[in-house]
């Protein structure tokens, strides 16, 4: 599949971003077939903005009545280039912050069958990491090691850049009514994406500031993110682990857990009569306490590394796609039969 031969589309969400979207719009490539620019009940009217002052033929402006925040402006996007037949779907942030240059190099790994999904990685260059404010250096990767524990994809980093690409059979699939609507939907797409198998690969990409202002602050929704982060991690555990298959690795994590606690509670409930009755603990139970706790961390390391390796491999996509051949070749067959 070439890129003249995929019907690509570009998904902007647009929220104050007057001052820059039409200088985003500007720089979007030929390889584009399809723009949509998602006015989510914009103060400043980007959506009036764009109809007045942008004549490219590409460009179709959706309106929210109601603002839905940016999961909610993606979604939108994505069911409206859905509808439209597109492949591809590439999704940018209007404030000038993602270089439209760099859409066709989102897009290779999915051309090329290797990836479902793709995303953005501000961290690669390390030079270009040093002109990243400190605070949101730190806010980054403390919900990048979140996003990998609750998603599975441990391999990939900077989970809330919204520099994104997916193909469109994939979406197909994914629950789009359920995807967070506000700033958590980046990462909690990568949950859905997981439950899924399907493949994502990282982009690497400069960190890019002027003079736009970001609605996000990370010191206001890491608690907030934490508790989803948590509840995705337990849904995924449960779902790859127990309803969907079942492993070595699904009696390490509750044993483990289970050997944990015990060896814990137990331990701090001989401490406590050791203190009262100022008498030292037996050797015997010294290590009742302590092998429990040894042994069951070594089964939840052994899990990790289990959930580490067991990345998805082959594109969801792809595999959807021989699915459909073989119900076309079998139902060819069974028509030429007949006849």
């Amino acid at each position: 599949m070439t890129i003249q031969a995929t019907a690509i589309a570009v998904v902007i969400p647009s929220y104050k971003v007057d001052k820059h979207i039409l200088s985003v719009l500007g720089q979007i490539g030929n390889e584009v077939s399809r723009i949509y620019v998602v006015d989510d009940c914009c103060p400043n009217q980007s959506g009036e903005l764009v109809e007045r002052h942008c004549s490219d033929k590409r460009v179709v402006v959706l309106r929210h009545a109601e603002n839905q925040g940016v999961g909610g402006a993606v979604m939108t996007g994505y069911r409206a280039a859905i509808d439209d037949g597109m492949d591809i779907i590439v999704k940018i942030d209007g404030d000038g912050q993602m270089d439209p240059s760099r859409i066709s190099d989102f897009i290779a790994p999915i051309l090329a069958g290797e990836a479902d999904y793709t995303k953005g990685n501000r961290f690669y260059d390390l030079e270009s990491v040093r002109c990243m404010p400190k605070a949101r250096l730190f806010g980054n990767a403390i919900l990048s090691f979140m996003s990998k524990l609750s998603s599975g994809y441990w391999d990939i980093f900077d989970p809330t850049n919204g520099y994104t690409a997916i193909h469109c059979d994939v979406v197909r699939y994914l629950p789009l009514q359920k995807i967070s609507r506000r700033y958590f939907f980046e990462t909690d797409i990568l949950f859905r994406l997981n439950t899924l198998r399907a493949v994502v690969v990282d982009i690497p990409m400069d960190a890019k500031y002027g003079d736009e202002v970001s609605n996000l602050k990370i010191t206001q929704i890491v608690g907030e993110f934490f508790v989803k982060h948590m509840r995705n991690f337990f849904k995924r555990i449960f779902y790859n682990y127990y309803l969907r298959d079942m492993s070595i690795a699904s009696i390490e994590l509750p044993l483990g857990v289970l050997m944990v606690a015990f060896g814990c509670i137990f331990g701090s409930t001989q401490w406590l009569h050791s203190m009262h009755d100022a008498t030292p603990a037996s050797a015997g139970t010294v290590m009742l306490s302590g092998l429990p706790v040894i042994v069951g961390l070594q089964l939840i390391l052994a899990f990790l590394g289990h959930d580490i390796s067991s990345l998805p491999k082959k594109p969801f996509h792809r595999i959807r796609r021989g699915m459909k051949m073989k119900t076309i070749q079998t139902e060819t067959g069974g028509h030429d039969a007949a006849r």
